[in-house]
Protein backbone atom coordinates (compact mmCIF):
# COMPACT_ATOMS: atom_id res chain seq x y z
CA UNK A 1 0.00 0.00 0.00
CA UNK A 2 2.85 2.45 0.75
CA UNK A 3 3.85 4.16 -2.49
CA UNK A 4 0.53 3.38 -4.17
CA UNK A 5 -2.10 5.87 -5.25
CA UNK A 6 -4.56 6.52 -2.44
CA UNK A 7 -8.17 5.68 -3.29
CA UNK A 8 -9.96 8.99 -3.83
CA UNK A 9 -13.27 9.65 -2.12
CA UNK A 10 -15.83 12.33 -1.36
CA UNK A 11 -17.66 12.14 1.98
CA UNK A 12 -19.84 14.49 4.02
CA UNK A 13 -18.40 16.16 7.11
CA UNK A 14 -20.14 17.12 10.36
CA UNK A 15 -21.51 20.25 8.65
CA UNK A 16 -22.91 18.17 5.77
CA UNK A 17 -20.29 19.64 3.41
CA UNK A 18 -18.66 17.39 0.84
CA UNK A 19 -14.94 16.86 1.41
CA UNK A 20 -12.83 15.04 -1.17
CA UNK A 21 -9.39 13.60 -0.67
CA UNK A 22 -8.13 14.99 -3.98
CA UNK A 23 -8.95 18.56 -2.85
CA UNK A 24 -7.41 18.08 0.61
CA UNK A 25 -3.85 16.98 -0.16
CA UNK A 26 -1.58 16.44 1.63
CA UNK A 27 -3.80 14.67 4.17
CA UNK A 28 -3.58 12.54 7.28
CA UNK A 29 -6.45 10.02 7.13
CA UNK A 30 -7.50 8.78 10.56
CA UNK A 31 -10.03 5.93 10.48
CA UNK A 32 -11.74 5.06 13.77
CA UNK A 33 -14.59 2.71 14.73
CA UNK A 34 -17.20 4.92 16.41
CA UNK A 35 -17.82 8.40 17.79
CA UNK A 36 -18.38 8.82 21.53
CA UNK A 37 -16.07 5.94 22.49
CA UNK A 38 -13.14 6.26 24.87
CA UNK A 39 -10.17 5.36 22.69
CA UNK A 40 -11.47 7.25 19.65
CA UNK A 41 -12.27 10.31 21.72
CA UNK A 42 -8.80 10.31 23.27
CA UNK A 43 -7.06 10.00 19.91
CA UNK A 44 -9.06 12.77 18.26
CA UNK A 45 -8.61 15.00 21.31
CA UNK A 46 -4.85 14.49 20.96
CA UNK A 47 -5.05 15.59 17.31
CA UNK A 48 -7.18 18.60 18.29
CA UNK A 49 -4.70 19.65 20.97
CA UNK A 50 -1.40 18.94 19.18
CA UNK A 51 -1.91 19.34 15.42
CA UNK A 52 1.20 17.31 14.67
CA UNK A 53 1.24 17.72 10.90
CA UNK A 54 1.17 20.30 8.19
CA UNK A 55 -1.13 17.91 6.32
CA UNK A 56 -4.90 18.35 6.55
CA UNK A 57 -6.46 16.02 9.12
CA UNK A 58 -9.42 14.00 7.80
CA UNK A 59 -11.05 11.63 10.29
CA UNK A 60 -13.41 8.92 9.03
CA UNK A 61 -15.94 6.56 10.63
CA UNK A 62 -19.25 4.91 9.73
CA UNK A 63 -21.15 7.24 12.07
CA UNK A 64 -23.77 9.55 10.59
CA UNK A 65 -23.19 13.21 9.80
CA UNK A 66 -25.56 14.02 12.67
CA UNK A 67 -23.62 12.01 15.25
CA UNK A 68 -20.42 13.67 14.05
CA UNK A 69 -22.01 17.12 14.37
CA UNK A 70 -22.94 16.58 18.02
CA UNK A 71 -19.58 14.97 18.84
CA UNK A 72 -17.58 17.76 17.14
CA UNK A 73 -19.52 20.44 19.01
CA UNK A 74 -19.19 18.66 22.34
CA UNK A 75 -15.46 17.98 21.99
CA UNK A 76 -14.39 21.09 20.06
CA UNK A 77 -13.11 19.21 17.00
CA UNK A 78 -12.51 21.72 14.23
CA UNK A 79 -11.19 19.30 11.62
CA UNK A 80 -13.47 17.29 9.31
CA UNK A 81 -15.23 14.27 10.82
CA UNK A 82 -16.24 12.39 7.67
CA UNK A 83 -19.18 10.01 7.47
CA UNK A 84 -18.56 6.69 5.69
CA UNK A 85 -22.17 5.79 6.53
CA UNK A 86 -23.49 4.97 3.07
CA UNK A 87 -22.56 2.98 1.15
CA UNK A 88 -21.68 1.55 4.55
CA UNK A 89 -17.90 1.49 5.06
CA UNK A 90 -17.06 1.87 1.37
CA UNK A 91 -14.03 4.11 1.95
CA UNK A 92 -12.79 2.01 4.89
CA UNK A 93 -13.02 -1.06 2.63
CA UNK A 94 -11.01 0.73 -0.09
CA UNK A 95 -8.23 1.30 2.47
CA UNK A 96 -8.42 -2.25 3.84
CA UNK A 97 -9.49 -1.26 7.36
CA UNK A 98 -13.19 -2.21 7.38
CA UNK A 99 -14.03 -4.84 9.98
CA UNK A 100 -17.02 -6.90 8.82
CA UNK A 101 -17.49 -8.42 12.26
CA UNK A 102 -18.21 -5.09 13.97
CA UNK A 103 -19.53 -3.23 10.90
CA UNK A 104 -17.04 -0.40 11.31
CA UNK A 105 -13.45 0.57 10.55
CA UNK A 106 -10.52 -0.64 12.57
CA UNK A 107 -8.09 2.13 13.46
CA UNK A 108 -6.08 3.03 10.39
CA UNK A 109 -3.68 5.92 9.84
CA UNK A 110 -2.54 6.96 6.36
CA UNK A 111 -0.46 9.92 5.24
CA UNK A 112 -1.18 10.90 1.64
CA UNK A 113 1.22 13.30 -0.06
CA UNK A 114 0.46 16.14 -2.51
CA UNK A 115 0.68 13.70 -5.42
CA UNK A 116 -1.94 11.41 -3.89
CA UNK A 117 0.55 8.69 -2.95
CA UNK A 118 0.39 6.89 0.38
CA UNK A 119 3.63 7.65 2.25
CA UNK A 120 2.74 6.09 5.61
CA UNK A 121 0.25 3.44 6.71
CA UNK A 122 -0.47 1.86 10.09
CA UNK A 123 -3.41 -0.31 11.10
CA UNK A 124 -4.61 -1.60 14.45
CA UNK A 125 -6.88 -4.50 15.29
CA UNK A 126 -10.25 -4.19 17.00
CA UNK A 127 -9.99 -2.60 20.43
CA UNK A 128 -6.31 -1.73 19.97
CA UNK A 129 -5.43 1.94 20.41
CA UNK A 130 -2.91 3.50 18.06
CA UNK A 131 0.63 3.44 19.34
CA UNK A 132 1.42 7.04 20.37
CA UNK A 133 4.48 6.87 18.12
CA UNK A 134 2.25 6.64 15.04
CA UNK A 135 1.83 10.42 14.99
CA UNK A 136 5.62 10.93 15.14
CA UNK A 137 6.14 8.32 12.42
CA UNK A 138 3.58 10.02 10.18
CA UNK A 139 5.15 13.40 10.92
CA UNK A 140 8.48 12.13 9.62
CA UNK A 141 6.88 11.84 6.16
CA UNK A 142 5.04 15.16 6.13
Amino acid sequence: MIGSLAPDFALRDQNNQEVSLSRSLPALLVFYPFAFTGICQGELAWLRDHRPLSAKILTISVDSVYAHKVWAEREGYDFPLLSDFWPHGEVARAYGVFNEKIGAANRGTFLVDRSGLIQFAAMNGPGEPRDPGVWDAALAFS
